[in-house]
């Protein structure tokens, strides 16, 4: 399997007794027997299932963070997806999860606006579930495939707005207008406001030092950083605001 390495990690929200573990770990996990109306299946084989469907399509995946909570019983996972063709400053994000307690379904989340948390948060643009009933291990590749599909779509729709944003030139007075912007339409808060004009200002990433609206986006988005619950959310107000600003009615998008 083909993997980019990438300057960035995608994470996850584990503060409810989730331990990140290697992947290693989780294939070792044991699989309960099934009964006449249950069918639990590996976590590895859920994991196997959405790589190669993303194989199949020509999208490559990136950096993986996996998670086990209840002695194995529930597992959470991420991983970024690349297209090969686009930039390599940012990517999509598909999650996965899957319990051996019946705690929660199968689930399939993909987009850039991804929430996948221990305490069984589970949102994204593309979202995808499944009970353990029978027939589960044939409809499953049906399940992650359509999800799939629907992720290699949105891969054109995010490549033609990251590059309107490359090509807007923004000035210093329209960035700290849109700063304000965000705190108001609550995307930021004010006490984010002095992080992100820094990050505007003296970039830590050398591919945003051009004044555009994909710089000023990035700047926004290394501070969302640190509050994951809140980031899903935040970024898809940012977005917004951003497309509105560039001239990119919603509409195009879809």
């Amino acid at each position: 399997m083909p993997v980019l390495e990438q300057k960035r990690r995608c994470n996850l929200i584990l503060h409810c007794g989730a331990q990140a573990v290697e992947r290693i770990q989780v294939a070792r996990v044991n699989t309960p027997k099934p009964t006449q109306t249950w069918q639990p299946i590996p976590h590895v084989t859920l994991i196997e299932t959405v790589e190669d469907s993303l194989r199949s399509t020509g999208l490559k995946i990136g950096n993986q963070v996996h998670s086990l909570t209840q002695d194995g019983a529930r597992y959470f996972g991420l991983c970024e997806v690349h297209n090969g063709h686009d930039a390599d400053d940012y990517a999509m994000v598909v999650g996965i999860r899957n319990s051996h307690d019946k705690s929660f379904p199968v689930g399939l989340l993909a987009g850039t606006e991804i929430l996948i948390c221990d305490n069984l948060a589970f949102s994204g643009e593309v979202r995808l579930t499944r009970k353990h009933t029978s027939n589960l291990l044939r409809d499953l590749p049906i399940m992650v495939s359509h999800g799939v599909g629907k992720l290699y779509d949105l891969f054109g729709h995010q490549s033609q707005r990251i590059e309107v944003y490359k090509n807007t030139k923004i000035r210093d007075k329209a960035a700290h207008d849109l700063v304000i912007r965000a705190v108001d339409i609550g995307a930021a808060t004010n006490r984010m406001i002095p992080s992100i004009l820094k990050e505007w200002r003296e970039p830590r990433h050398p591919e945003f030092a051009d004044r555009t609206a994909w710089s000023l986006f990035n700047g926004f988005t290394e501070v969302l950083k640190g509050n994951l619950s809140e980031l899903p959310k935040r970024t898809q107000a940012l977005h917004a605001l951003f497309d509105t600003t560039v001239g990119l009615p919603q509409a195009a998008l879809n």
